[in-house]
């Protein structure tokens, strides 16, 4: 029971950590004592915790090596800008079409998810990582071959060009290859950003405290004597992985629609955004929620707000290398934090100090 109690603890705190900045962030707002430096990166922290949180439910709590939550992302953002172009002009309430756009992109990348996991989560280690990174090249690279567009006569589809699209005078193309997709409602704000936040950490944790959260961490901590009671691998292994991909899709919607224009590049959905939101979960803390949460705000901090507040201020060698080599420090962080965390001299450094310490607060506590 006092497990239990300590776990619910935990979760309180966690949810006050976030409902406290978005408190203390919208007075900051409506007292005018926030740069549009920093109100611009209010939705993306948010959207970076999602992803975030999500991925640990793979590599923390289901003890899987995934690298391509960016491609999930990217279905998620896609077909969530792909319908709000749609319906722009049916549904005209941009709340009501904003929720179902998530709802829609949280559908797809849980379907990707699902089909992607069915193969891939009988691999294990360093495999299931490559091919995972492979569906994230290949789902970014298809949506940059592909065109689709809408007429009087309904939707056309290409892998050619806009022009073999065929369609009449009045048609549109809505996605036009490595273009993207352009003219997107900025319906994402703070508020529903926060909302979206909180409500991947109640899916997250619950699951968590759920018998099927408690099969799944059997799963990470001894496969063979998982199996060996009846716990069905394929079944609470694919659970996982799905809900981390639809999570990932809504995300990506609120990517997409923090932005008037939407392209594939490899900066926004390739290798590089699935090493930071990796880095993102390591540096927070593998199997930590809160970890989670509190990484992917820090770490923006660091290297957006107070690297582009210390650039106005003035140029300088080391400034320029840290905006030129952002990924390079992504990098050395994940390795410096990997050795740290599971070198066998480490580990026994922080036995030891932890032990000192009890051992300190059992004598203070004796002496009083």
């Amino acid at each position: 029971m006092k497990r239990w109690n300590k776990t619910a603890k935990n979760n309180a705190i966690t949810y006050g950590i976030v409902i406290a900045a978005y408190i203390v962030m919208q007075i900051a707002l409506m007292t005018g004592h926030v740069s549009s430096t920093m109100s611009g990166l209010l939705v993306p922290f948010c959207y970076y915790v999602i992803l975030s949180v999500s991925l640990n439910l793979t590599v923390g709590i289901l003890g899987e090596l995934s690298l391509g939550h960016a491609g999930f992302m990217c279905i998620g953002a896609f077909t969530s800008a792909f319908f709000t172009k749609c319906v722009q002009d049916v549904i005209t309430n941009s709340l009501i079409r904003f929720l179902l756009a998530i709802l829609i992109a949280a559908a797809f990348a849980a379907l990707f998810g699902f089909l992607i996991g069915i193969p891939v989560l009988r691999l294990r280690g360093d495999y299931l990582a490559i091919v995972t990174l492979a569906f994230g090249e290949i789902i970014k690279n298809l949506v940059n071959v592909l065109y689709i567009g809408k007429d009087s006569s309904g939707f056309h589809v290409s892998m050619k060009d806009a022009l073999s699209l065929g369609m009449d005078a009045d048609g549109t193309v809505i996605l036009n290859g490595p273009q993207g997709i352009s003219g997107i409602p900025r319906d994402a704000n703070f508020t529903i950003a926060i909302v979206f936040v909180l409500l991947t950490l109640f899916i997250v944790t619950r699951l968590i405290q759920s018998r099927d959260g408690r099969a799944i961490m059997s799963i990470r901590d001894n496969r063979i004597a998982a199996e060996s009671i009846g716990i069905n691998i394929t079944k609470y292994k694919l659970l996982a992985f799905t809900i981390s991909a639809s999570l990932a899709g809504v995300g990506g919607a609120l990517y997409s629609h923090n932005m008037s224009t939407l392209s594939a590049t490899s900066k926004n959905f390739g290798y590089n955004m699935s090493i930071m939101i990796l880095v993102y979960v390591v540096l927070g803390g593998i199997g930590s929620i809160r970890g989670s949460v509190i990484a992917p705000v820090v770490l923006n901090l660091l290297l957006d707000y107070f690297l582009r507040k210390f650039q106005m201020l003035g140029s300088s060698p080391i400034l320029e290398f840290l905006s030129d080599n952002r990924m390079l420090i992504y990098a050395i962080l994940l390795i410096v934090l990997m050795i740290a965390t599971w070198s066998p001299k480490m580990i026994s450094l922080r036995e030891t100090l932890f032990e000192r310490r009890r051992m300190s607060k059992e004598e203070d506590h004796a002496n009083a």
